[in-house]
């Protein structure tokens, strides 16, 4: 055997729901250069889930949140053009409560702002796969039940 085979890349994303909306970053490099998504990226050796999704959000968008949660994963497989795997990721959502601040792109990130949740659609605005289900799936859980 020569060398090893590459492994997946853990990485978070930090999934902010505040007031009906959340925030997203306009992503400078690829994958998904030029999309909309949530705040996120690698997590750093010796890092815990909860303490990189807080340090993606502030790097990102200069908010401060406190973590919630992880909401789901996701396997993101960046191919090339002959179809041949790049990267492989795999994406914690972490759901965030907003504490404090104002999006303001920083890091990797071109834009930083609020959307309607309600607003979401690929349609719409160019975003990463599945951000609209996953927002949508975090405002379910910071939502109360129905009487």
């Amino acid at each position: 055997m020569t060398g090893q085979a590459p492994s997946p890349v853990p990485a978070v994303i930090a999934v902010v729901v505040h007031e009906g909306q959340t925030l997203l970053v306009r992503r400078a490099n690829p994958p998904d250069a030029g999309l909309w998504g949530f705040p996120g990226g690698r997590i750093e050796y010796g890092e815990t889930v909860h303490a990189a999704a807080l340090r993606e959000l502030e790097e990102e968008t200069s908010v401060k949140g406190e973590v919630q949660g992880v909401i789901t994963t996701l396997d993101i497989l960046d191919r090339s053009d002959d179809g041949s795997l790049r990267h492989h990721f795999i994406l914690i959502a972490v759901q965030c409560r907003w504490l404090s601040g104002l999006p303001t792109a920083g890091d990797d990130a071109l834009e930083a702002r609020w959307f309607r949740i309600a607003d979401l659609h690929p349609d719409r605005i160019d975003m990463s796969a599945d951000v609209d289900a996953i927002a949508r799936r975090a405002e379910s859980l910071v939502q109360p039940e129905a009487s």
